[in-house]
């Protein structure tokens, strides 16, 4: 059975769309408890897709600065 962070993760690669609650959440978790080694997985899967672009987060959408500007 995915734990909550399976799940979290599952959802944003299949939406690809990380909104700022189930980030708090994902951080939550990973901050309170030891995670299994399958969370730690899929925790660094989504850190890689949302480094290459697959999974857009929401804390960033309403604080990036546009491409212009720079």
């Amino acid at each position: 059975m995915p734990s909550l962070i399976q799940d979290l993760v599952a959802h944003a690669l299949r939406t690809h769309y990380l909104s700022t609650e189930a980030e708090e959440r994902l951080r939550q978790r990973l901050h309170d408890a030891p995670c299994p080694r399958e969370d730690l997985r899929a925790f660094m899967r989504l850190q890689w897709a949302a480094m290459d672009g697959e999974v857009q987060q929401q804390s960033r959408l309403c604080c990036a600065i546009p491409e212009h500007i720079l």
